[in-house]
């Protein structure tokens, strides 16, 4: 299904603006990026767009309410400075499973203050344990506090 179809069926005839929360893993942007999306979605705090085949989200939307972004599962290998001024009150972040090459890729982000990190899907950590930054683990990218 694609991405403007299951927004219109996640909807279920409310209006965009009533939406607090928006989940549309595993449908597909043909095109690799958000379709369907816009900045109607005024109150909208979670928004997770897992394994949608996501190549660039240039064309996200600016949501001012939106704390948390999944983003996990995708193609993205750059451009996320528009993430800071298109989602001005991010908190939580997940990059992992992405193309992202190196961490020059993330000096665009927001500031962020996530209270927790995946290690393993297994196992999640407080991150006031860890002090403050950003690390690459392996292959799994990990964003904490």
């Amino acid at each position: 299904m694609d991405m403007k179809k299951r927004i219109h069926l996640e909807l279920r005839n409310k209006s965009p603006s009533d939406v607090r929360e928006l989940v549309l893993d595993n449908c597909r942007s043909p095109d690799g990026k958000i379709e369907g999306l816009t900045s109607e979605f005024v109150n909208l705090e979670f928004l997770s767009l897992i394994n949608v085949g996501l190549i660039s989200i240039s064309n996200l939307p600016k949501l001012t309410k939106l704390k948390k972004l999944e983003l996990s599962d995708n193609r993205i290998s750059g451009g996320l400075d528009v993430l800071a001024e298109k989602l001005p009150n991010l908190t939580h972040l997940n990059l992992s499973g992405n193309k992202l090459k190196d961490i020059s890729t993330l000096e665009p982000l927001p500031p962020l203050c996530i209270p927790r990190f995946t290690v393993h899907p297994l196992y999640v950590l407080p991150c006031e344990d860890f002090g403050t930054g950003i690390k690459f683990l392996g292959l799994c990218l990990l964003i904490f506090c």
